[in-house]
């Protein structure tokens, strides 16, 4: 499901959901972990197992081991695989979505909110490396899929929420006299939404070097086409 990316793959120096779980080595809950740390420590394996693999073939046992439980033990937190999934959808939301709202009601003109918004999108695919893998993942096996998304994807996460957010900036552009008569203000929405979700595919199968050199011509292209104030 990936490019040059590992399953252990990680940003070192920083403690979050996605710390490095291969530091654990005794089964179960470690002596002096509490329930939330061996909850996070399955949610994290259970990001970089799908990322890794995809859905289908991220098995509990798989998981457990990576996040140096029992597949017993994994139970008394998860029911299921479908429950682990959507705890999973559910962590990387909380995780990513306030950051990148906070950074579109940032001060500055149109240009400005949409490239904080690229900015922190970089910071998060830096911080949380699995993020946009687990994200095709789940879409490309169609977990999400219209049948049981009241079930398994909370409301307004991921791109949806990302649509939203992208709308509320341009029309809040529009509202302010920013955007004159060009550009069509849904024109806008959708065509920087196109641009953060080719760049989300572009992280989930790029080097990260690669990735992030895309979204600083993102950014140029913004600037200068979108949203040309010349």
């Amino acid at each position: 499901m990936r490019g040059s990316r590992s399953l252990t793959s990680g940003i070192k120096g920083r403690s979050n959901i996605f710390d490095d779980v291969r530091a654990r080595t005794q089964l179960g809950r470690p002596v002096g972990a509490s329930g939330e740390e061996t909850r996070r420590r399955i949610i994290v394996a259970t990001m970089r197992c799908v990322a890794e693999v995809g859905y289908a073939k991220a098995t509990i046992r798989e998981i457990a081991r990576l996040a140096n439980v029992t597949s017993a033990s994994l139970y008394n937190y998860f029911p299921n695989k479908s429950e682990l999934i959507k705890a999973t959808i559910a962590t990387r939301a909380e995780a990513a979505m306030p950051r990148v709202r906070r950074a579109a009601e940032g001060p500055g003109d149109v240009i400005d909110r949409i490239a904080a918004v690229l900015d922190e999108c970089g910071k998060l695919m830096r911080e949380y490396p699995d993020l946009a893998a687990f994200e095709f993942a789940i879409r490309a096996e169609n977990v999400t899929g219209a049948d049981d998304r009241k079930a398994r994807h909370p409301k307004n996460t991921g791109f949806e929420a990302f649509h939203e957010i992208i709308e509320s900036v341009v029309e809040d552009a529009q509202r302010r006299g920013e955007l004159g008569d060009r550009p069509d203000p849904r024109a806008a929405v959708e065509a920087i939404y196109a641009l953060v979700y080719g760049l989300t595919e572009l992280a989930a199968t790029l080097p990260a070097d690669e990735y992030h050199a895309a979204l600083n011509s993102a950014k140029v292209l913004v600037r200068g086409t979108l949203f040309d104030s010349s």
